[in-house]
């Protein structure tokens, strides 16, 4: 095989299997809240935002990276949900009576499995059940919220600080509307049997039933799995929720509302809007082949190359028709290739708009040849810059 050499730009055929007759995108809606964020679960596309890195309170929110942390740690095997957890003074004094806020009702001196106490977290937004958690697991709230830190390191939170493992106030204990998106994220991506509680309605411990406070979850219009509310005086009345409709899911943050139901309400509006508006679509697979291109000095004379990962894309619903993809090669593929490998990128647009863009790799290692099939390849790479 005779091999050119040269920057190659290769246009992709995408094809869907249907879209929408309407091209039209209003307009996001206004709320009634200091931030909030839409985001797209699996694109990771923010489709509306206000003030998304603005550090506000988190309130109860603050118990998803508790939860998180927990469920880490049942993946780690360092704790397991059977495990039975000694109920301290300082856990069960996050009553009413001490500090305020929502309760499980745990006693002290008593045993209550984790699963019990993280359901309590989940469902009931119990303080005292958040506190004996963190003590069981780290020793001490201060050392747990530690390991909160750098959990949210890991995640890309970076605008967020956890004092506490119940969202009580303390001074430097926030987040932000976009931090709280990509933990939710995290949450339904990385522990799904954990994040399964945050749908659950109800929830009976110490023969007291609680209905959970996402009043979203009895709305019969949306399919809302999750996830979580939340109010202090300062923090004012925040819901994290997540619907999915049609292989499409959503996260709605909205942050600083006026009473629990305004939080409802924009939070419905934000999911609602995503759904009726946009879409998302999965125009590559991971692994599959998109093109083998020449290869020079190795074992083989053709490589395949593709993406590592799926690629999903939210675009205004109906425009689905003008989305066009290309990949570019952006140098003479040598070997050795390790699979995996970057060799170009993939390129989509929408209409005259550039949209996104990935990495194009190797699908497949490729050795290099012996002595004589690189002094061939050298004789060929010299003639081919001749013409």
């Amino acid at each position: 095989m005779t091999k050119i050499s040269y920057k190659q730009t290769i246009w992709l055929i995408v094809s869907w299997l249907s879209f929408s007759a309407s091209a039209i995108t209003p307009a996001a809606p206004e709320l009634a809240a200091k931030s909030y964020v839409l985001m797209d679960y699996d694109s990771g596309k923010i489709i509306v935002q206000h003030n998304p890195d603005m550090p506000v309170p988190p309130a109860s929110l603050t118990k998803m990276m508790t939860s998180y942390v927990v469920s880490a740690e049942i993946a780690a095997g360092n704790l397991n949900l059977t495990d039975k957890v000694r109920i301290s003074k300082n856990a069960w004094a996050q009553n009413p009576v001490f500090a305020g806020g929502s309760l499980t009702w745990i006693e002290v001196n008593t045993d209550v499995s984790v699963e019990d106490l993280l359901k309590g977290v989940i469902i009931q937004s119990g303080n005292d059940a958040s506190v004996a958690l963190a003590e069981h697991i780290a020793g001490s709230e201060d050392v747990f919220a530690d390991l909160m830190n750098q959990h949210a390191q890991k995640l890309g939170m970076i605008n967020t600080n956890f004092e506490n493992s119940n969202g009580l106030p303390a001074d430097g204990h926030i987040s932000t509307a976009r931090d709280l998106s990509l933990l939710t994220a995290a949450m339904i991506r990385d522990y799904p049997e954990e994040y399964a509680y945050y749908k659950e309605k109800w929830f009976t411990f110490n023969g007291i039933k609680q209905a959970n406070r996402n009043s979203l979850l009895w709305d019969e219009s949306l399919d809302v799995d999750g996830v979580k509310t939340g109010h202090t005086d300062a923090a004012g009345y925040c819901l994290v929720s997540s619907a999915t409709k049609n292989n499409m899911r959503l996260i709605s943050v909205v942050m600083g509302t006026k009473s629990k139901n305004s939080r409802k309400v924009e939070g419905k509006k934000l999911l609602s809007y995503g759904f009726r508006f946009y879409e998302t679509v999965k125009p590559l697979e991971a692994g599959k082949q998109l093109h083998q291109q020449e290869i020079w000095m190795g074992e083989k004379e053709v490589i395949s190359l593709g993406i590592a990962k799926d690629i999903f894309l939210t675009i205004p619903r109906g425009q689905a028709k003008n989305l066009k993809a290309r990949y570019v090669v952006e140098k003479d593929i040598e070997a050795p290739i390790a699979q995996g490998q970057l060799v170009g990128k993939v390129f989509f647009s929408l209409g005259e708009e550039k949209f996104a863009e990935y990495p194009l790799v190797a699908l497949e290692e490729v050795q290099e040849a012996g002595v004589f099939g690189r002094m061939s390849d050298s004789v060929s790479r010299w003639f081919s810059t001749l013409f």
